[in-house]
Order: structure tokens, then sequence, then C-alpha cells
């Protein structure tokens, strides 16, 4: 029986380093953590370390028990998965759709490319080029955790985090093919995440925001906040009033959440555009979060001037990286009575 297994093994191992792979993703999503948790960083420091090994020991062409050669590649695959799927959750969570899409779908383009013979035939060096993307990955959403904060100089430490193990590796190695299978990759990798950040797409992490809504009124209350809006039920898809129906008076309040871990203290930016010919920044609102709340921190915003049209909330940070958005519908109404629903947040 054990025979057989083997066989098919030997005869299905493309099919089977693929399900290893897609295996991974699914595993990840069904045990994922807080990005903060002790327990989620451990594992993926052993994953790392385990696949970096693996791959040090095919470079080198070390013995090894005729098991673990056999089944070396289809772990590596399978770590390999289990990691881009946790940083596709982390970084999906951390910014909005568009950025978060973009960056599924090139965890899917990877995925593909690794089975295509072209990138076959590149074999370890593409291998080394993962490691060092979710080296790299790995680094943005801790070493921001260790340090309480976000921004340009912390990214750049968290570049260097994640950069220096495989550079050492590579150096190490570089008598063994370690330049062109490690430090090339690598250098490769680590300019895609750089020319990113400037773009903006690296999503914030270890920021989220579960929630944010447009609300008629915002009351701190001794529970915690009370938010009024007038949205019928059937709008159910809407959070708060993304139909503000505006009269005299009203103010237009914006209620967010966001994750942060315990130790974080940073500020992120309330940007209000509207939309005329193209979106236009009407204001921009500086809020101090500090993190620890399993909900999130609870913060708002409000403008009195505005005028009717279509309208958009960004919170970002500090460095100008987007966490969420969120678009309503501004109409000017007369005055008359009406009355508002309560719930707590």
């Amino acid at each position: 029986m054990l025979e057989q297994l083997k066989a098919r093994y030997a005869q299905n191992e493309r099919a089977v380093a693929v399900a290893f792979f897609a295996a991974g993703f699914v595993f990840d999503i069904l045990t994922v953590g807080r990005i903060d948790s002790w327990l989620t960083i451990a594992q993926q420091a052993a994953y790392l370390a385990l696949i970096g090994f693996a791959l040090a020991q095919s470079l080198l062409e070390a013995p090894a028990p005729a098991w673990w050669l056999r089944y070396r590649s289809a772990i590596v695959h399978f770590l390999l998965g289990a990691l881009l799927s946790l940083y596709t959750i982390f970084f999906f969570k951390s910014s909005s759709l568009l950025v978060s899409f973009s960056f599924l779908a090139f965890l899917v383009l990877l995925l593909i490319a690794n089975e295509h013979p072209r990138f076959k035939a590149l074999g370890l060096p593409f291998k080394f080029a993962l490691l060092g993307l979710c080296l790299l990955c790995f680094a943005a959403a801790v070493v921001p955790i260790a340090l309480g904060s976000i921004g340009l100089g912390v990214f750049l430490l968290s570049m260097l985090a994640g950069g220096a193990p495989l550079a050492a590796l590579g150096w190490w190695l570089r008598g063994r093919g370690g330049r062109q299978k490690i430090l090339v990759p690598l250098g490769v990798v680590l300019i895609g995440f750089l020319a990113a950040y400037l773009f903006r797409v690296i999503p914030p992490v270890p920021l989220s925001i579960p929630f944010i809504g447009i609300y008629h009124g915002v009351e701190r209350s001794a529970e915690g906040f009370r938010l009024s809006h007038e949205r019928p039920l059937w709008r159910f898809w809407h959070n708060g009033d993304q139909l503000f129906l505006a009269q005299p008076g009203d103010r237009v309040y914006v209620f967010f959440r966001v994750f942060s871990p315990a130790s974080f203290s940073d500020q992120v930016l309330l940007r209000w555009y509207r939309k005329s010919a193209d979106w236009t920044l009407q204001d921009t609102i500086p809020i101090s979060i500090v993190g620890g709340r399993e909900e999130g921190f609870r913060g708002y915003g409000f403008k009195s001037n505005y005028e009717p049209g279509r309208w958009k909330i960004q919170v970002e940070t500090s460095d100008g990286r987007e966490i969420g958005r969120i678009y309503f519908e501004l109409e000017a109404a007369p005055e008359a009575p009406r009355s508002f629903v309560q719930e707590g947040a």
C-alpha cells in the first residue's frame, strides 16, 4: 500500500505540489489568529525557518533521509501557501478593496507562475524569491507591532530586518551559487516592495478598520458611543446614513473602529473628498489612536460645512497609506420632523 502511494506521488508530483500549496491557503484561513498574537508570530517564524532550511539544503545538495528528500518540495509548497494566505488575509484587512484585491491577484499569479514551465526552470531562485517575499511581509507586520507605530522609518527598518537573514544566507553560500540563486531574487523582491510602498500599494499592516459608517449624531455614553441615523430597514447594506438627508444645521459624522495592537500609539487622518470633475480634497482631520481593544479603537469626526453631492471619506496613516474608505450621497432636505434610530457602538 505504501509503495503504491509513493508511486502515485511520483507520477503526480506537480499536481500534489499544487494541492499542497492550495491546502496551505485553506489551512491558514481556518486557523489564523490576531496579527499581534505571539503564537501566530511564532508559527510564522517557524515556517520561515523550515523553508529556509529546506531550500538551503537543496542548494547545498546535502545528504538527508530519503523520506525528507521525497516530500521536501511538497512541504515547502505547503508552508509557502500557508504563509502567503496568512499575509493575504492580513493585507486584505488593512486596506481598501482595490488594494487588497490587487495584492490577492498578485498572489494568485505567483501560484500560477510557480507551476509554469518557464518559472519551473528557474527552480530554486524562484522559491527563494517567494521566501524573500514572505520574510518581508513578516517583518512589515511584526516590526510595527514591536515599535508601536508606523511610518517611512519603521517601514525601511522592517525591510532591513526582513531582508537581512536571507541576505546573510546568500552571502554565506555565495561560493555555492548563493549570489545568483538567493541575493539576486531577494534584491528583485526588495525593490518591488520599496516601489509598492512608494506608490502606496503596500497596505498599512498591522492596522485595519473593522467598521466605518456615516451618522447624524455620535455621542459618548457610559457604555461607549450612541450612534443616531435614519436609515430604513430595507437599506441593510449601508452603514448608517450613506444616503444622508441634510436639513439646515445638520452635521455629518463619520464613526469608525481601527484595530491596532496593544502597544500601538499613532495617528490617523480622516480625509473628506467631494466628487466634482474629480475627487477634490475638502478637509483633513488628524485623530490620535491607541491599541489594545479587541473591537478596535473607536473614533469619529464631523463636518459642518458641506455641499450636496457624492462624497467619500478615507482613513489614512500619517504617511498617506489608506486603511479604509466609505462613500455616501449627501442631499439637501427641507426642515421637517424626523425620528432617529439609535444604536450602541
